[in-house]
């Protein structure tokens, strides 16, 4: 007899239901009495305790938990940390998003460390940055102006090569005239040109020439980068201009790590050079302004550099290794990693240029 069975007929030889043998009764209750000897149950135990069936569910129900738990985590482990560790902003060392707007106030303050040969970027709000191109945010592209949206997706595009060519080039920023970033530049632009001709041939130049207000060198015998990695935060913003243009805003800060060049041991001094450049590029209507496909004209650039030198300009980045950078007078004081309020031009086009940072 099986189990099913013998179940119901101790269930129905208890209960009394009409129609049940006697003898299967009276063998059960003799059945009763034996189980009850073996066990020490109490007299008029009659249950049954179906314990597998609650084991089973409850091992149903934990391994549908968990197989939803592992797909979840395989399909977006990115939201999984959010849940348990909060958003990026309170996730130390976290990366942060991408800029696409500007913030509306200056990143936390940051342990104090001080930057290593190993880890230059340490201590600094720059550490959660991208590196390099991939820090520099290129909107949606949508027709405007004189271009189509494909226009104005490949003039965003050759916007950011020129910040890379101007700013990231590693030749360039070991002091090579800058090819790629001038090759997107309007030949036709004459004042441009000018400044090109003298700012990269001159040995001394004036503050209105100074190499540096548009591109990123440093003299190779007084200071070499730290690994190959420049983090860069900022983003590209584009509306109609003059004369149906697409006028795009480039608004990038640039931390370049730095240390000695003839200081090759394990604990080398390294300083972070910052440089926020600010650039306004014009693709102009080939048919209302001469010009040259791929090239753009430069509207307006403009920066503010710490750590970088205040003293006459030399055409290079000028880190201050071994004593505290003498600021002129004049200097301002700006937290370089601040991206919160715009760049102070009131000394022209170039910003006030040299400013003291409240942190590195």
């Amino acid at each position: 007899m099986s189990d099913e069975e013998w179940e119901r007929f101790l269930r129905e030889s208890v209960t009394g239901v009409a129609g049940a043998p006697v003898e299967p009764s009276a063998r059960a209750r003799e059945v009763e009495r034996r189980l009850r000897e073996r066990s020490g149950q109490p007299e008029g135990w009659r249950t049954y305790s179906p314990a597998r069936p609650r084991r089973r569910t409850g091992w149903y129900v934990t391994g549908l938990v968990a197989a939803v738990s592992l797909l979840i985590v395989g399909l977006s482990p990115q939201q999984v940390v959010g849940w348990v560790g909060g958003d990026d902003g309170g996730q130390e060392g976290a990366p942060l998003a991408a800029e696409s707007e500007g913030p509306r106030e200056a990143p936390g303050a940051e342990p104090d460390l001080r930057p290593t040969l190993a880890e230059p970027f340490r201590g600094s709000p720059a550490a959660r940055w991208a590196d390099g191109a991939a820090g520099i945010t290129v909107p949606p592209a949508k027709a405007t102006g004189w271009m189509d949206a494909a226009e104005v997706e490949r003039a965003l595009r050759q916007s950011r090569d020129f910040l890379v060519g101007a700013g990231l080039d590693s030749r360039v920023l070991r002091g090579e005239r800058p090819t790629k970033a001038i090759a997107l530049l309007n030949p036709h632009q004459k004042d441009v040109q000018a400044y090109l001709r003298t700012s990269l041939s001159s040995t001394a130049p004036a503050p209105k020439t100074n190499p540096l207000l548009l591109f990123s060198r440093f003299r190779p015998e007084q200071a070499r980068l730290v690994g190959d990695v420049v983090k860069t935060r900022g983003r590209l913003t584009y509306r109609e201009g003059k004369r149906g243009a697409v006028e795009v805003t480039a608004d990038v800060t640039f931390v370049y790590p730095v240390t000695p060049a003839d200081d090759g041991g394990r604990n080398a001094e390294v300083v972070r050079t910052i440089v926020r450049r600010e650039v306004v590029m014009s693709w102009d209507d080939p048919a209302k302004v001469i010009t040259e496909p791929g090239t753009m004209s430069l509207v307006s650039y403009a920066l503010d550099m710490t750590n970088g030198g205040c003293s006459a300009p030399t055409g290079y980045f000028v880190p201050p290794f071994g004593t505290a950078d003498k600021q002129p007078a004049e200097a301002h004081q700006v937290d370089p990693y601040d991206r919160s309020k715009p760049i102070d031009t009131s000394n022209g086009t170039t910003g006030k240029g040299c400013a003291t940072a409240t942190r590195s």
